[in-house]
């Protein structure tokens, strides 16, 4: 890879998502944007891209007439389309979105909605119930919309843009105006309100589409309200002139790559890893592992002398998935080595990266062609990477600067000086380093970073990885510090192994007889059931250290 030429992919810059949208619609028309399934129906609907612009702009218009103007607005509910239009609606007609965690109380929620003075609210029918509750707790709020009834609204918007009444014109942001109020997902602490403009989200997934390439069609399943969901899943596979096909459940992905014939899917590791769980399963279950194993082998070999089999060996694996699925962009969390080199080998174009609410998300990733298995990949071309006060291997908390990163946390200064160097750079709290070429490797949250007695220092995140790759019986794995030793506790891959821990514990000695003594598991937990986690599928650390866990 030494000294390789990095181009980039040709896409015009813009700085807010107004213009970008616009460009789209412009650029793609008629091409079918949107697949929506309709409840009740068996035939799904389409939205083109003219139509999805059509449709942000009218609801843009009826919330300015409706006294909405230069306000906060929240949006909750599962993935769909008028999730994604009312997001649009709301930024591009000067106010700010304030994307909620659907999973929260709705004691939380509306303390997020009081918060940010949210004047409008914008939910599914799903929790529509809770507009009393924020009637009485809420005072802003004067205007609660129901995403099923967004039609009607739709139209009337429609009408006063048609009849020149709407306030659209002189309502557009500016590039610098906020976009949206994300929440970060809290997994070792409080939330905090990063406050993102419409600079930061549009220049990163621009960035993202300059240093990457897809088509096709894409399947949607992590949170829109989250902004990896929001700037990948979205606004690039829109750039790419992708259709986007929302799902609301990891348990039928697979079904719906197969329906949709998925050619793209922008996920988190912890999909990656049950998409191959699923494949894994499926070929032990039909006694095919042997034939598998020996095909990846032949498959791997045959690579080396520029021999690609692996459509034709694999066939059967691609079929699982709709039959056409051939790249996957994954970030949000480490992923496991094992796990991003078998896809790599049955012949879908694995490309890892590395983002943080902070950075719209996206502050590195790997390209199509140009790639290192492991590393999170290069800077995207809207932001500088840098290590800080890099250890004896060159590891040290990564920084970032760039037209992607934040404005700041809302309404919380102390924060904000703890988040910013005097010039400028945000620090992630993330470890890393940068090898020859300009790759990033990431090694864990500082926070995170277990000190031990002798001076030693032990990223969990990196011991994690390995166990997980190592370990095929262990599905989910966290390692922290107790009683000045290192322990593992574990969720085992199958219901044979949770109450086995002799044989557990031969799994660990054999796995500690390679690693340095500093870096030996000496204690091991198995747990009964997964760890808690963020609708985006991190574990919640924060859980994991406590004595009184009864599940632990």
């Amino acid at each position: 890879m030494k000294n390789k030429p990095y181009p980039l992919y040709d896409w015009p810059s813009f700085s807010t998502l107004w213009e970008l949208l616009s460009y789209l619609a412009d650029k793609y028309e008629e091409r079918q944007a949107f697949r929506i399934p309709v409840r009740g129906k068996q035939e799904d609907e389409y939205k083109t891209y003219r139509e999805f612009y059509n449709d942000t702009e009218a609801l843009g218009a009826w919330l300015l007439n409706s006294g909405v103007r230069n306000d906060r607005v929240a949006l909750l509910g599962e993935n769909c389309y008028n999730w994604i239009v009312s997001y649009f609606a709301i930024a591009n007609s000067g106010n700010t979105a304030l994307p909620l965690d659907k999973e929260l109380s709705c004691e939380e929620l509306a303390r997020l909605i009081n918060l940010c003075g949210c004047k409008g609210v914008v939910c599914s029918a799903a929790y529509d119930d809770y507009a009393e509750y924020f009637e009485e707790n809420c005072p802003d709020i004067e205007v609660f919309v129901v995403m099923n009834e967004l039609g009607k609204h739709i139209r009337e918007g429609a009408e006063f843009i048609k009849n020149g009444t709407d306030l659209l014109s002189g309502s557009r942001p500016a590039a610098n105006n906020l976009a949206a109020i994300v929440f970060t997902s809290g997994t070792t602490g409080q939330s905090k309100g990063v406050m993102l403009s419409h600079m930061n989200i549009s220049s990163d997934a621009l960035s993202v589409c300059r240093n990457t390439c897809a088509s096709g069609r894409g399947i949607l399943i992590l949170p829109l309200h989250h902004t990896f969901s929001l700037t990948t899943n979205v606004l690039c596979e829109l750039i790419y002139g992708m259709r986007i096909y929302a799902i609301t459940s990891l348990r039928t992905i697979q079904r719906d790559m197969q329906k949709d014939k998925t050619t793209t899917a922008i996920v988190v590791p912890a999909v990656v890893e049950t998409m191959h769980k699923r494949v894994m399963e499926n070929v032990e279950e039909n006694g095919k592992l042997k034939k598998l194993v020996k095909g990846m082998k032949t498959a791997e070999m045959l690579l080396k002398i520029g021999i690609d089999v692996r459509k034709k060996l694999f066939k059967d694996v691609i079929n699982a998935f709709g039959g056409e699925l051939e790249i996957i962009i994954c970030g949000g969390a480490a992923l496991s080595n094992k796990v991003e080199e078998d896809f790599r080998l049955w012949g879908v174009n694995m490309v890892c990266g590395y983002g943080i609410t902070e950075c719209s998300p996206v502050a590195c990733v790997n390209r199509n062609e140009y790639q290192k298995s492991g590393s999170i990949g290069l800077p995207v071309d809207c932001n500088e990477v840098k290590i800080n006060d890099p250890d004896k291997d060159g590891v040290g908390e990564i920084y970032v600067k760039g037209s992607n990163v934040f404005k700041g946390y809302y309404k919380n200064e102390e924060e904000n000086q703890k988040a910013f160097t005097a010039d400028g750079w945000f620090k992630t709290g993330d470890l890393g380093y940068i090898d020859n070429d300009g790759f990033v490797f990431i090694g864990g949250r500082l926070k995170n970073l277990i000190i031990l007695s002798n001076g030693k220092n032990v990223s969990p995140e990196e011991l994690e990885t390995k166990l997980i790759d190592e370990i095929p019986s262990i599905s989910e794995v966290v390692v922290y510090e107790e009683d000045a030793a290192l322990t593992a506790e574990i969720f085992p891959d199958s219901e044979k192994y949770r109450n086995a821990a002799d044989i557990m514990q031969e799994e660990i000695n054999s796995f500690n007889r390679h690693m340095p003594a500093y870096k030996k598991i000496t204690n091991i937990k198995l747990r009964d059931r997964e760890f808690d986690k963020t609708t985006t599928m991190k574990i919640k650390r924060r859980y994991n250290n406590r004595k009184d866990d009864k599940n632990a």
